[in-house]
């Protein structure tokens, strides 16, 4: 039998990757494809692991291109030939790669079944260490093939011999390791270390164990474990051992292990529901080396939405201590419901600066330093990599706001500017202006505005417009409702107006502001 030729996949467009991948038993043309990636910055991590025959690859991509890629493979991995997929609009970029010694390249609006794999053959045919020959079609179906189809949400049959053969024991589990993507520096273990660690110390403590290296994304690994269920024991206490000394080396690192399964058909559900849930929980548990649903304590139960009516009632009536103390007991309680996906608990953390920022400027407290920083603090939370850390943001920010407050406490404050300031916040999207709010207060308008400007931190129409961009912000972030009809809703008859008024208050037009939230 020929030697199979390796091939890996690299395409920002995921559809795309899935179509070449599940186009043909690939196996039957003497081809295996062992990798895929997003970008050129992907496909080299995975280029050193996988060492494929074959690096198909897109023009236009991001982070790192084509033409990028094929230059660094040509330069470090010479044999390896590369099979560009272009656009009509591309042909430049493809005479460059020609130039960098691509194979071929494919036009992808004409990219069909026959033309690749014909493309391939021709390929294959050059490459002396695998002795590809026309008629490979006689490999039969493998059961690494089998694997992608099921993992990847197809369905296949299979023959069960070579199931029995592959793996002749009853119980299966799915192993997952997974490493945050650390700036500037590799990742201390790459998959195939991670792999060997763990075969390593299984197969030392095991004698009927089968272990087998998934496909999975870069910075992650996932392994097939096929076990006698007599020696469950003996096996969790080796993972376990090397989950725990991988994690002391790198703190970054976390694994879980599913239930085990006795149908083999079940490992599409366990890779793409269980395990991915599993490894999801480290937001939660950062210390813990290994995580298993049978050893998770239970989550703590906490009402749906955090009551910002309350809480936004006993701030307008200045009783911050008790606000903050049943903000702080919910993020708490919050923080050990691990069910909450982590985008949920950024979100509300992120909503509680975005109200209190709010809050406060509209009852007079000096938030400029605040209201310019929040941006930063939404920032920072979404990358926090653990709960703790976007816990001690939250707490940063309140402290900062209760300096504001204790400040203005001490100063003293306006009986009349709190009420002046209560009515802009309720009647913003009127049309409001010094004469209508002096007409309701019994002030002359030109007294109105020296008063205002005296007694608050803001001018009135600067104060006016900050509340009126921080209701668009809310509506913006929602990101329902179209801009125009935001416009009009907190009180700008004029979009384009608007639209100059929330750029010179935030730094974003409204339509990049919300590009930037739902991003």
């Amino acid at each position: 039998m020929n030697k199979l030729c390796n091939i890996l996949i690299v395409d920002d467009e995921i559809l795309v990757r899935q179509g070449i991948k599940h186009h043909l038993s690939w196996e039957k043309y003497g081809f295996r494809i062992v990798g895929e990636a997003s970008n050129g910055k992907e496909a080299l991590a995975l280029i050193e692991t996988l060492r494929p025959h074959i690096v198909i690859t897109d023009i236009v991509m991001p982070i790192m291109d084509g033409e990028e890629l094929t230059r660094i493979v040509k330069q470090n991995y010479p044999e390896i030939e590369v099979i560009v997929l272009s656009s009509y609009g591309e042909f430049n970029y493809v005479r460059s790669t020609f130039q960098q010694g691509v194979a071929d390249y494919i036009l992808k609006p004409k990219l069909d079944t026959d033309e690749l794999l014909q493309v391939l053959q021709r390929t294959a045919r050059k490459i002396p260490s695998i002795q590809y020959q026309a008629d490979a079609g006689d490999n039969p179906i493998t059961m690494d093939h089998v694997i992608e189809k099921l993992i990847s949400g197809y369905s296949i049959d299979y023959d069960t011999e070579l199931l029995k053969q592959t793996f002749p024991y009853t119980r299966f589990a799915l192993i997952g390791m997974e490493q945050a993507a650390q700036q500037g520096t590799g990742r201390s273990y790459s998959a195939s270390d991670l792999f060997s660690r763990l075969t390593d110390r299984v197969a030392a403590a095991c004698e009927q164990i089968v272990l087998r290296l998934l496909p999975s994304d870069a910075h992650a690994a996932v392994v097939l474990a096929n076990l006698d269920p007599r020696e469950a024991d003996s096996w969790m206490a080796a993972v376990r051992e090397v989950a725990q000394e991988t994690k002391q080396a790198d703190p970054q690192i976390g694994w879980a292990v599913s239930h085990l399964f006795d149908d083999f058909n079940r490992i599409s559900e366990v890779y793409q529901d269980e395990l991915p849930k599993l490894l999801s929980y480290r937001f939660y548990f950062p210390e813990t080396a290994l995580l298993m649903e049978d050893e998770l304590p239970q989550p703590v139960q906490v009402n749906s939405s955090f009551n910002l009516k309350q809480f936004t009632e006993e701030m307008k009536r200045e009783h911050f201590d008790a606000a903050f103390q049943d903000l702080r007991s919910y993020v708490a309680a919050m923080s050990r419901n691990y069910n909450s996906t982590a985008f949920e608990f950024k979100s509300l953390l992120g909503n509680i600066v975005f109200n209190i920022t709010i809050l406060l400027g509209n009852q007079g407290y000096d938030m400029k330093e605040l209201d310019a920083a929040k941006y930063s603090y939404f920032k920072t939370i979404n990358d926090a990599p653990h709960v703790h850390e976007a816990v001690r943001l939250l707490e940063t920010f309140l402290e900062e706001a209760n300096r504001q407050i204790m400040a203005k406490t001490q100063q003293g404050g306006s009986a009349s500017m709190k009420k002046l300031l209560e009515y802009i916040e309720e009647h913003h999207a009127e049309t409001l202006n010094l004469t209508t709010l002096g007409q309701y207060f019994h002030f002359n308008p030109s007294y109105l505005s020296s008063y205002f400007t005296t007694h608050h931190t803001e001018g009135f129409s600067e104060y006016l417009n900050k509340i009126r961009v921080e209701k668009a912000a809310e509506l913006l972030r929602s990101g329902i409702m179209p801009i125009s009809d935001i416009s009009s809703t907190v009180g700008y008859s004029d979009p384009s107006y608007f639209t100059k008024v929330f750029k010179k208050v935030t730094g974003y037009s409204p339509s990049q502001y919300r590009r930037e939230h739902l991003h």
